[in-house]
């Protein structure tokens, strides 16, 4: 098997298992496609592909190979751009959650272009679970998350720590700074983010280690969305202290400490742990550890 079955396959994969298209992408034939793939399933004794129906779907095996193939194809293709300064001149595929997308990531990205002005970086924004999938898809050279990984073959690593707050209308009955029994927090209309968000995970995780659920009254993707649902009298939202640091300094919401729960957690670096960092990549990567204490002046008042 060579490198052109690998990039064939993936190409296939591409294009929705459609060998036609991934035939036209890549300037062949769709026989010389479907021949490269049947020399590959005869090479390994395995089917990559079956058909069901009239399509064609990517079996556990192709599944398999495609995160492999994909790494050694972005490894390969990283050795030939690195002689040509590829590391100065190209390009940095960076994830990150909501929270650190929103907040801290323009930052990141600022002080990073002082040292690689020429050096283009996409910052995709999505889940914790998203960026775990695309790390794993190799679409990505690494993220910034607030939850845990799942997943054996991401490596993670606690860069920061962060804090979920408890946000209540400022007209409401709790004063700011106010301790509240665990009874009374579980009474009130609970305004959550979305499964597969960091926050969420974290917040599940410490109200189960409390010994209960909740069932939210509102979920949501956006912050924003459920900081204004607490400002307009709607319940209780529970999120980071760095997206609600400017509404509390504002007296909009009033943060509150429910007894009993601790809402502590980490922003995380993760990366595929076969993955090649090149340089630059360690370089963010660095940059993102010191950031917090070599940019003072940026750490909101109330974090």
């Amino acid at each position: 098997m060579t490198l052109r079955h690998i990039r064939i396959f993936l190409e296939v994969c591409e294009q929705d298992c459609h060998v036609t298209r991934a035939a036209e992408a890549l300037h062949m034939t769709q026989p010389a496609v479907t021949l490269a793939i049947q020399e590959m399933e005869g090479y390994y004794g395995v089917k990559l592909f079956e058909r069901i129906g009239r399509r064609l779907r990517i079996t556990e095996a192709g599944v398999r190979l495609r995160e492999s193939g994909g790494h050694i194809i972005e490894l390969f293709d990283r050795m030939e751009k690195g002689l040509r300064n590829w590391d100065a001149l190209g390009v940095l595929r960076v994830g990150a959650s909501l929270t650190i997308g929103s907040q801290l990531m323009p930052g990141y990205v600022k002080a990073f272009r002082q040292k690689y002005p020429d050096m283009e970086v996409q910052v995709t924004v999505a889940t914790s679970s998203q960026l775990e999938q695309k790390i794993l898809d190799n679409t990505l050279d690494f993220a910034l998350m607030e939850g845990v990984v799942h997943t054996p073959s991401i490596v993670a690593e606690a860069y920061m720590e962060d804090r979920l707050a408890v946000l209540c209308p400022a007209d409401g009955p709790f004063r700011p700074g106010q301790v509240i029994s665990q009874e009374t927090f579980r009474a009130q209309p609970l305004l959550l983010r979305e499964h597969g968000s960091g926050t969420r995970e974290t917040f599940e995780r410490a109200v189960g280690q409390a010994g209960f659920s909740v069932t939210p009254t509102w979920e949501a993707m956006s912050n924003r969305a459920l900081l204004n649902a607490v400002i307009g009298g709607l319940g209780i939202c529970v999120l980071s202290a760095w997206i609600a640091a400017g509404d509390v300094a504002r007296g909009r919401v009033a943060e509150v400490t429910v007894e009993g729960l601790d809402f502590t957690r980490h922003f995380r670096i993760i990366h595929h742990r076969d993955k090649f960092l090149t340089p630059a990549a360690r370089d963010f990567m660095d940059l993102c550890r010191r950031y917090e204490s070599e940019h003072p002046e940026e750490a909101w008042e109330g974090h």
